[in-house]
């Protein structure tokens, strides 16, 4: 089955800017900044994600958030494409669902239930994924 759900945890590069929409509805933009694993140079790189909702609750809690302030998202990744069929310009973003903001230094509970039952889903905190293998 086809799945397009997008969890980032990163801080927010600016203010968020709300654009009206001639059906009267409202845009809101933001982007998040995530860092990368550290680069072979050893200097750490960053993303900068564009996220997008419509949801005016959703806006009012990343609306409240400082530049440089944690966050957590979920959404679904999009491509818009924009302008004239001549000159079309293709987007990508992170239509976000949900935010909330992100407490940095999260703790586990004291008594972990490690068995892979459902008592272990209680502790949901990010985890680092390892990266493909480059391609050739």
């Amino acid at each position: 089955m086809d799945r397009n759900e997008v969890l980032l945890v990163g801080r927010l590069s600016a203010p968020v800017e709300d654009h009206p929409l001639p059906s009267g509805d409202t845009v809101s933009k933001w982007r998040i900044i995530v860092r990368r694993r550290r680069h072979r140079r050893g200097a750490a790189l960053t993303d900068s994600v564009p996220c997008v909702t419509f949801n005016p609750e959703t806006a009012a809690v990343v609306r409240a958030l400082k530049p440089r302030d944690y966050i957590e998202v979920t959404g679904s990744f999009r491509c818009r494409v924009f302008g004239p069929s001549a000159a079309k310009i293709w987007r990508y973003e992170v239509e976000v669902s949900s935010a909330r903001p992100y407490e940095a230094e999260l703790t586990e509970p004291a008594d972990p239930v490690g068995d892979g039952g459902v008592g272990s889903l209680t502790v949901l905190i990010p985890r680092q994924v390892p990266y493909l293998a480059p391609a050739v």
